[in-house]
């Protein structure tokens, strides 16, 4: 016997169609939107000699040039490091910095070599003796010792590259892997 009922079958068809525009998006997602690259601003946690540090890093030559020019503070272990892309003689100065900082120069294998003193607003270059570094890192003055890092102490490299990639930059091009 047929159900006689149109508001019965037409109410069946509605739901039928219903429930097919209603669950028809759900197998769908929305598309990955891959996340942007971190900047000069964002922070990274990198060990020296086994302690943290949150550190910035200037890879590009806009980022080097500014580099910590303007800040008022920085945080106890926080720091900038340097990023270059391959060894050489390295030379900063304070312009614009009203910071006391110390500098410490790093070997492409993470190594700490040298580190300086470098006093706010003085304009006299700070320069290595080697010319084979390739990091290095502004902290306030102080730190170095501080935290007993001293030459022979290493850099996280692991966490140099993990940083680069969030960077968006290829470990590869500053020889490291």
């Amino acid at each position: 016997m047929k159900n006689a009922n149109p508001v019965s079958r037409y109410g069946r068809w509605i739901s039928v169609l219903l429930l097919t525009f209603l669950l028809g998006g759900c197998g769908q997602s929305e598309p990955v939107v891959p996340p942007a690259p971190k900047t000069a601003a964002d922070w990274f946690t990198i060990k020296v000699d086994g302690q943290s540090v949150r550190m910035q890093l200037a890879v590009m030559r806009t980022e080097m040039e500014y580099g910590l020019m303007e800040r008022r503070e920085l945080g106890r272990d926080d720091g900038m490091l340097f990023v270059y892309l391959r060894p050489q003689l390295m030379s900063f100065w304070m312009r614009n910095t009203p910071l006391p900082l110390d500098i410490g120069f790093f070997s492409p294998e993470g190594e700490l070599r040298e580190i300086y003193q470098m006093h706010p607003f003085d304009e006299t270059k700070v320069s290595s003796r080697s010319n084979q570094l390739q990091f290095a890192l502004e902290m306030n003055q102080g730190w170095f010792k501080a935290n007993n890092v001293r030459p022979g102490a290493k850099l996280d490299l692991k966490a140099v590259v993990a940083a680069l990639k969030e960077r968006d930059f290829a470990a590869r091009q500053f020889g490291l892997e």
